[in-house]
């Protein structure tokens, strides 16, 4: 029932026109985690792009779920630059870190630490704001306290309880890895962070992969069973884990 709701729901809101409000493209429960994987990996590439940027590189600083947008083939896309700002390559290259005259950012995606009491700003600011959202990509929780949550119940051993229950099945394996990488993006300490280009984004892209190769083999299931179904048939598209 609530499932049928929310579809409901999607289909009203994007039949609303007005030129004051962003049209609704649609949404996408379908994938559960093999899209979330999908796009933990393109914000990933995006922020690596942003933080190579020439002849300065580009620290985002509001890096949260709301200035991520995603397109009608599900791409993601980050939004709102407004409070990116440029640091000299000489500086990121040397001590990744630059110093700001005032804090910017999100509460609860800030880095909690050298940035908030020192106002030094390197692109580790960023890898903490990732490591909050990766961590709501799986749990679809509030991000406050959230690491502390996650922490507690590996610790624990009742990690499945904290996953979106609305994906049915979790690759645990998988799941596990890429919450260790979101913790230890989050840690309180920039140089306790690992590195976008060589620890991250090589993980990523193995859950990428995977995810893709998932969504092939399901939709060529579904087009042999559309193949051979009456021609009068409909064929649904099942929620998928």
């Amino acid at each position: 029932m609530e499932i049928f709701l929310e579809i409901l729901q999607v289909e009203v809101l994007s039949c609303v026109r007005h030129p004051n409000m962003v049209l609704l493209l649609g949404a996408c429960p379908e994938y559960g985690c093999l899209l979330r994987f999908k796009i933990a990996f393109e914000i990933g590439t995006c922020l690596m792009f942003l933080h190579q940027t020439k002849p300065e590189h580009l620290v985002y600083r509001d890096l949260k779920p709301a200035n991520i947008l995603l397109d009608r083939n599900f791409v993601s896309k980050i939004a709102d630059v407004g409070l990116a700002r440029l640091v000299p390559p000489s500086v990121t290259e040397n001590v990744t870190q630059y110093r700001m005259t005032s804090t910017a950012g999100t509460f609860c995606y800030i880095d909690p630490s050298e940035y908030q009491q020192t106002g030094m700003l390197g692109v580790k600011f960023d890898i903490y704001s990732l490591g909050i959202i990766f961590l709501q990509i799986i749990t679809a929780r509030s991000p406050m306290g959230l690491t502390h949550h996650v922490e507690r119940a590996i610790e624990k051993g009742n990690f499945a309880d904290l996953l979106d229950q609305q994906v049915r099945d979790w690759p645990m394996e998988e799941t596990t890895r890429f919450t260790k990488m979101a913790l230890k993006c989050s840690e309180l300490r920039r140089k306790d962070r690992p590195d976008l280009g060589k620890v991250i984004l090589p993980e990523l892209d193995k859950l990428r992969m995977l995810a893709e190769e998932s969504m092939q083999t399901h939709f060529a299931l579904l087009t042999h069973s559309s193949s051979t179904s009456p021609v009068n048939s409909q064929v649904s598209l099942p929620l998928l884990s």
